[in-house]
């Protein structure tokens, strides 16, 4: 039985797996991704990993947490002779939540952009 596309989540420390932890709470689609963490690993073993990730899920999209993180420059490289391969760089819960409950991606980066919020604090005369 083949098992169902997941995309990756992928960044430093335990940004992916906190993202993954927050979709199950949230809405109960953490099974959509598989996280990726670049923890002690190499340029090369982060490449890799992330090939082998996209093999063995049928991986369309990577979400990743810095623009010009290790991450994000693997997978740009992976893009090279993947074209298909899609990446949202500066992913945020609001975009990946969205995405996760079937939400079109270029609206769920909007969404995740409209939810950038600055809220100040009352300051002390």
């Amino acid at each position: 039985m083949n098992e169902p596309t997941r995309d990756i989540i992928a960044g430093h420390g335990t940004y992916a797996a906190g993202m993954l932890s927050a979709l199950e709470q949230i809405a109960g689609r953490a099974d959509r991704f598989i996280a990726v963490s670049n923890a002690d690993l190499e340029p090369g073993a982060i490449e890799a990993l992330l090939r082998a990730t996209i093999a063995a899920h049928r991986s369309r999209v990577i979400f990743t947490d810095l623009s010009a993180g290790s991450c994000t420059i693997a997978a740009r490289r992976i893009q090279r002779d993947q074209p298909g391969l899609v990446l949202v760089t500066g992913a945020a819960l609001p975009t990946i939540l969205s995405y996760a409950c079937g939400g079109d991606l270029l609206k769920s980066v909007e969404q995740g952009r409209t939810a950038l919020t600055v809220v100040e604090g009352k300051r002390d005369p």
